[in-house]
């Protein structure tokens, strides 16, 4: 089965990391890596109301999980990209990729400026603390 066919009518949760970990000032900038794993573990046993999480991920954050598709408790997969550069580009590139095949696309981020660039898209918004607090 290709990937257009895999994500038509999915519910795919993309999840801006660096977003949602610098939404809870609880020392992530001392261990960005440390912080990035944990939300990653926590994502992979989240009860969240989706087919399948991508995780992207930035700078030294990408030193605290491999790329690569995991199988979740509660959810289908989780898929870690690292962005080569830009976070916020990479997310755009997924989300523009995975609205392509079909997909119903939630994007987990507060920042405004990501936002606008993916609306366009069809991209439904959640805030960062949903996925937190999952």
């Amino acid at each position: 089965m290709g990937s257009a066919e895999r994500d038509a009518g999915a519910r795919v949760l993309v999840v801006d990391a660096a977003n949602v970990v610098g939404s809870v000032p609880d020392g992530w900038w001392r261990d960005r890596a440390g912080a990035a794993r944990r939300l990653h573990d926590h994502l992979l046993s989240a009860p969240l109301p989706y087919d399948r999480i991508v995780l992207v991920v930035e700078g030294r954050a990408r030193d605290g999980v491999p790329e690569g598709v995991l199988p979740c408790e509660d959810v289908g997969t989780l898929t870690t990209v690292h962005a080569a550069a830009s976070g916020d580009d990479e997310i755009v590139v997924q989300c523009r990729a995975l609205a392509g095949e079909g997909a119903s696309l939630t994007l987990a981020t507060a920042d405004h400026g990501l936002i606008a660039r993916v609306e366009p898209l069809g991209v439904r918004i959640v805030g960062p603390r949903s996925v937190r607090e999952s």
